[in-house]
């Protein structure tokens, strides 16, 4: 199976290229944005050695279907997905801040709570939660993003007072944040699943404020399945879940987690193709509909490319 974990474009009026840690960013005309959504996975915030076959597509027409399902709450960068693995965008301009919100106790927030911390990003948490319990309501935990490594939790408040955001822009960006994971929740539920917790990114354009880049996938948000939840929880049990997590399950037993010393696992064939299996089905219980696999006769790149210049030309 083939992977698509580097890319090196030359799109047709191209003026700048950021490469993350999953998406490979094409800047055109620094007016529009082809975002390419590689086979790369990280964790730990650190890039696998391997790439995981069909992963990009996932991700990319997850995100895709969401945006669409989403455009009457707030207005977002998306124009056309000319390729499986790619959505063309407006160009904005990021805001330096995540907005995270959390239904439900569990994952780093968890792991601080059990330490003893009460107050995560200026939110207060209430005595006596466990792992995995509902918060009475949604809250919203935002980082900004650090030059390099962890990006850092931070309060409403502090975003405020050091100028990252306006307030009248974070008011919108909170406002946008609520209603986008009310809607994830209930498509959610409509397939069996509960949206546990998700990130939101913002840019702003023409004076208006956009949501950008990806939305509900799996590496951007967690799922639990709805059924089994409650008897789940009142035991203590571990929940089955939706999300990356099963990636960084197996990286800590083979004893990494990207800590001073430790060493990368082998990423084997057989492996990285269990990962894609895992995200194809994540992609069909997210979606409700079956995966179609984007195979090509020739290099994944060649395909990217033609799709993305026919695509560019026909705006001309």
């Amino acid at each position: 199976m083939k992977a698509l974990t580097k890319t090196d474009f030359q799109f047709a009026g191209q003026t700048s290229v950021y490469h993350g840690k999953v998406r490979d960013v094409y800047t055109i005309n620094d007016d529009l944005m082809v975002m390419v959504a590689t086979d790369r996975i990280s964790a730990f915030d650190v890039i696998l050695p391997k790439g995981i076959p069909f992963k990009g597509q996932v991700l990319n027409q997850i995100a895709a279907g969401f945006l669409d399902a989403t455009a009457d709450i707030c207005p977002n960068w998306k124009l056309a997905t000319p390729d499986p693995m790619v959505t063309v965008g407006l160009k904005c301009e990021g805001f330096r801040v995540e907005m995270i919100i959390r239904g439900i106790l569990t994952g780093s927030a968890w792991r601080d709570y059990k330490k003893g911390v009460r107050e995560i990003c200026g939110v207060k948490l209430p005595e006596g939660m466990r792992e995995n319990e509902r918060f009475p309501e949604p809250i919203i935990t935002p980082t900004t993003k650090a030059d390099e490594g962890h990006d850092l939790n931070i309060s409403r408040e502090e975003i405020i007072a050091q100028g990252i955001v306006s307030a009248e822009d974070y008011a919108v960006m909170e406002d946008y944040t609520r209603k986008l994971f009310a809607r994830g929740q209930e498509i959610a539920a409509s397939r069996g699943l509960i949206l546990v917790d998700t990130k939101y990114e913002f840019g702003k354009r023409d004076g208006k404020v956009y949501l950008i880049d990806e939305i509900h996938t799996p590496d951007s948000s967690r799922y639990f399945y709805a059924d089994g939840y409650e008897e789940k929880f009142a035991k203590g049990e571990p929940q089955r879940q939706l999300s990356k997590e099963f990636v960084r399950q197996w990286l800590i037993e083979h004893g990494f987690m990207n800590e001073p010393g430790q060493q990368m696992p082998e990423i084997t064939d057989a492996y990285a193709e269990s990962v894609s299996d895992r995200y194809i089905e994540l992609y069909e219980h997210i979606t409700g509909k079956p995966f179609v696999k984007s195979t090509t006769d020739g290099d994944l790149s060649q395909r990217i490319e033609k799709n993305v210049n026919d695509y560019l030309a026909s705006l001309k």
